[in-house]
């Protein structure tokens, strides 16, 4: 008997925040594979408040791990590809030895005081920039860019010279290829100039960081290096930025509005052409721009009312899910005139929750969810109309574990949007996005659109409402 030709594989990684995913693509038959999932190297104890570090060979040595079981697995890897936790910086010298642990994007030192100014270290690198400067980096100079963190590095003289700033991902694969670093520019968060495509070099000079050695920008199919495998030579892609993976795991097309609903959830639109507003803008794929805003309330701020309807239950039984009772208390209840605004943590929607307009007869479980929907869908309203304000999307495309599992959250946006939408179904949408960008590395595909296009076909009518 003939033994079967070897499949075209490709090894995927998702270097997370909380977990590391690992699996085959199989490249002719659209296929995700097996996968492995590890967690992500816990952050470094006994910093001072609101500093979030995390070894950046630890996890280095994870992916090592991830990679060996996977080739154990299945044929030869024809290639590598991965996305990674955007923003945030880890410091190397000329040699790759890291110099700093990698300063995660969780990481909030910069709403410390700055000794210099009468506010904060994030207040003082903002008023030294203008308005233009700022549209231009696409609105992302927030608390855990690479560009923020290392202006604070450079606070404390702890910015060496001829230094070369990196992403977690970005110094993962340096390792392990033994190769210098580069960036594909959905990494360049928040220190991109987006008029130009390349380094915001105006600002790097305002901020002090032109002294550092910032990393050569390349394509997404273009090898970063290689990386030894069961004693042959991988070819590894450059990571992508994990937002912009993601979505391009749903396949999502212009004309389509993203709503990316989860722990927290974004707002997101494709556009051909680059236009600055009061949202954040970045690079996307085939020459493209996405337009979002992101840290909306969402599976975090319910989490909060859960806890508060399920306080007494807990006691009396620790295990007691209480989902599957909301959300037949949600089905039963009348339409209500309950307010309840899910603001509880900082975002761009505010940091002050409410529940409010209460009455006798209009306090229940299920009026309290049921309002908590209703100001999801309306927030997502209201920041579609931000991006879009012409409101002439085609179609609303829901991602994420909370469109996926509650009927009642998609009913509130149906009524909302009043438009025809997909749910896309699974846990995936990383590793599609991977799945993606390896037909276009491979050769297989001329560009992400044509790639895109392709799985979107394959699996078409499925998750069409």
């Amino acid at each position: 008997m003939t033994p079967a030709a070897p499949t075209m594989q490709y090894l995927a990684l998702d270097i997370g925040s909380s977990s590391i995913k690992g699996a085959l693509l199989d490249l002719e038959r659209l296929k995700i594979g097996q996968t492995v999932r590890r967690a992500c190297p816990a952050a470094t104890p006994g910093l001072p408040p609101r500093h979030f570090e995390i070894d950046p060979d630890a996890v280095t040595r994870v992916v090592q791990g991830i990679l060996e079981e996977l080739v154990d697995r299945g044929d030869a890897p024809a290639g590598i590809v991965s996305c990674t936790q955007m923003a945030g910086t880890v410091l190397i010298d000329k040699r790759g030895t890291p110099l700093t642990d990698y300063l995660s994007w969780r990481d909030q030192r910069v709403l410390d005081d700055d000794p210099s100014t009468p506010g904060t270290w994030l207040d003082s690198l903002q008023v030294k920039l203008t308005d233009r400067q700022r549209a231009e980096l696409g609105g992302e100079l927030q608390t855990g860019a690479s560009c923020s963190l290392l202006y604070w590095l450079g606070g404390q003289n702890r910015l060496p010279t001829a230094a070369t700033p990196l992403g977690l991902g970005e110094y993962v694969w340096s390792r392990l290829c033994g190769a210098p670093p580069a960036v594909e520019r959905t990494n360049a968060l928040g220190a991109l100039d987006l008029t130009s495509g390349d380094w915001h070099h105006g600002v790097l000079a305002e901020l002090g960081l032109d002294r550092l050695v910032w990393p050569p920008l390349i394509e997404p199919s273009e090898p970063l290096g290689a990386v030894t495998l069961a004693d042959r030579q991988v070819p590894c892609f450059p990571p992508l930025g994990d937002h912009q993976c993601a979505l391009l795991g749903t396949r999502l097309e212009p004309g389509e509005l993203s709503l990316n609903i989860s722990t927290g959830s974004q707002v997101s639109q494709l556009s051909r052409e680059l236009t600055l507003g009061s949202y954040q803008t970045r690079t996307y794929f085939d020459g493209q721009f996405l337009n979002s805003i992101t840290h909306l309330p969402a599976g975090r701020s319910l989490n909060v009312l859960v806890e508060l309807v399920n306080e007494l239950t807990r006691e009396l039984d620790p295990g007691h899910d209480p989902w599957p009772a909301i959300n037949r208390a949600i089905q039963r209840a009348p339409e209500t005139d309950l307010e309840a605004d899910l603001a509880f943590f900082a975002g761009p929607l505010g940091e002050r929750g409410t529940i409010s307009n209460i009455q006798v007869e209009n306090l229940t479980v299920g009026t309290l969810f049921q309002a908590a929907y209703r100001n999801m869908a309306e927030n997502y309203r209201r920041c579609a109309e931000r991006i879009c304000p012409a409101a002439d999307w085609k179609r609303v495309v829901l991602s994420g574990s909370l469109p996926q599992n509650s009927p009642p959250l998609r009913q509130a946006i149906e009524r909302e949007f009043r438009c025809p939408y997909r749910v896309c179904d699974g846990s995936e949408d990383t590793l599609w996005g991977l799945l993606i960008q390896a037909l276009v590395a491979s050769g297989q595909m001329p560009d992400f659109t044509a790639a895109s296009q392709l799985v979107r076909h394959t699996f078409s009518g499925r998750d069409d409402r």
